[in-house]
């Protein structure tokens, strides 16, 4: 047993709660990694339409949402790289957890408004069959990949991380 700095009996975590704890982060961080990279590399080619898909939630200004649209493949790309290699991991967390938060809210937001699009969320986008929609699985895919990011914010260590190995995070 041991004792923390003010004389009260603590006991460490042993060995193998923290090496299942990393696999956890790792885990985490290479499905919510993978899953923006290859979101990013389905759109990054085709721009206008990853604009196109984010003016079809008609949440935002049609130039500002013709912007994100251009923009966000890279971010989407740089954020899933970081992750997947485990750099700079608590702060690519941030920023992937904004993207899934603003994601869901953008989903629900399409779905109470009644409109009948395409997330875009790996390309195409835009104006779809209502019976073609599929608003319930695409929020809790991303609330999924929400609580990964979360996860990640909570304790970024992971396994097999550049941040581990030059940080020793």
């Amino acid at each position: 047993m041991t004792t923390d700095l003010a004389g009260r009996s603590a006991t460490a975590p042993t060995e193998d709660a923290v090496t299942r704890l990393d696999w956890v982060g790792t885990l985490a961080r290479l499905v919510l990694g993978i899953v923006l990279l290859v979101a990013g590399a389905l759109k990054v080619g085709h721009p206008a339409a990853s604009a196109r898909a984010v003016q079809a939630y008609q949440l935002l200004p049609y130039d500002v949402a013709r912007l994100i649209g251009y923009g966000l493949p890279m971010v989407e790309i740089i954020v899933g790289s970081l992750l997947v290699i485990g750099l700079l991991t608590r702060g690519a967390a941030v920023v992937a957890s904004l993207l899934m938060a603003a994601f869901v809210i953008g989903i629900v937001s399409a779905w109470v408004r009644g409109l009948a699009i395409d997330c875009g969320c790996f390309g195409g986008g835009g104006t779809i069959a209502k019976a073609d929609t599929s608003y319930p699985l695409e929020v809790a895919r991303d609330a999924g990949l929400l609580l990964c990011g979360l996860y990640l914010l909570w304790r970024p260590r992971s396994a097999l991380s550049l941040d581990r190995r030059w940080y020793g995070i």
